[in-house]
């Protein structure tokens, strides 16, 4: 491993104790294990990636280096969302490397690919770039939970958020993929989903992890007074459909 990739490393760690909200040096020790760097880690201070407090007891990422560790827990993420959801691969072996080889801009475009989702598959934030931004200024999201979906709704499965590997395992051998068609049937007692064929029954929370593209709203073309759309007035009304 190169110094560039420890130094990564050391940031990705640190980015993972502020999640976990601590700043104690003894805890970058333990991650670290017997592992650890003094060099790697003098190193960061000397870039200005960290700082440690006054007391020696205490570290935290600068600005500047929350901004590299942001990207670097990005890259991971993505990586782990593309490989799982659409190569179907160890996804934490592969984003390992990913993360460290891929530029900002090929970050955004998988992103982009994805749909911008939140979560990698253990249900960890994905830190939004600007990619994402401007998706959320320029429309609403194109994805959600198949459980906003209406009973009788076909949606094409985007990707699935979950922090549970056996839940997020059981989901993927009922081959609820990315790509794979859902119809809802039923949403109770249980979620009913037809998949390829299978009927297939789930509670909500599992439903909630499922999210789908979704779908586009049915457009009603204008008709005139007379001849067809005049036979076709029950039908419309029936169906719920106002004529313009």
């Amino acid at each position: 491993m190169s110094q560039n990739q420890e130094v990564d490393e050391y940031l990705e760690k640190l980015w993972y104790m502020k999640e976990e909200q601590t700043d104690k040096l003894e805890d970058l020790y333990k991650a670290c294990g017997a592992g650890f760097s003094r060099e790697t880690f003098q190193t960061l201070i000397n870039h200005g990636l960290a700082e440690i407090s006054a007391d020696g007891k205490s570290v935290a990422l600068t600005p500047k280096g929350e901004k590299d560790a942001r990207q670097i827990i990005r890259s991971h993420r993505l990586a782990e969302r593309l490989i799982h959801d659409a190569l179907g691969g160890d996804f934490e072996a592969g984003a390992c490397e990913f993360e460290h080889i891929v530029a900002p801009e090929l970050v955004d475009s998988i992103c982009t690919l994805l749909g911008h989702p939140r979560e990698c598959p253990h249900g960890m934030p994905i830190p939004k770039g600007e990619c994402c931004l401007r998706f959320a200024r320029s429309a609403q999201s194109s994805v959600i939970p198949v459980a906003e979906l209406e009973v009788g709704q076909e949606a094409r499965v985007a990707y699935v958020n979950c922090d549970d590997d056996s839940r997020l395992h059981r989901i993927d051998g009922l081959h609820i993929r990315p790509g794979a068609i859902l119809k809802l049937h039923q949403t109770y007692p249980t979620f009913v989903l037809e998949c390829e064929g299978a009927n297939i029954a789930l509670d909500r929370e599992i439903a909630k992890d499922i999210c789908v593209w979704k779908p586009a709203a049915p457009v009603l073309a204008k008709v005139g007074r007379r001849g067809r759309g005049r036979k076709k007035r029950g039908w419309f009304r029936r169906m719920g459909f106002r004529r313009e």
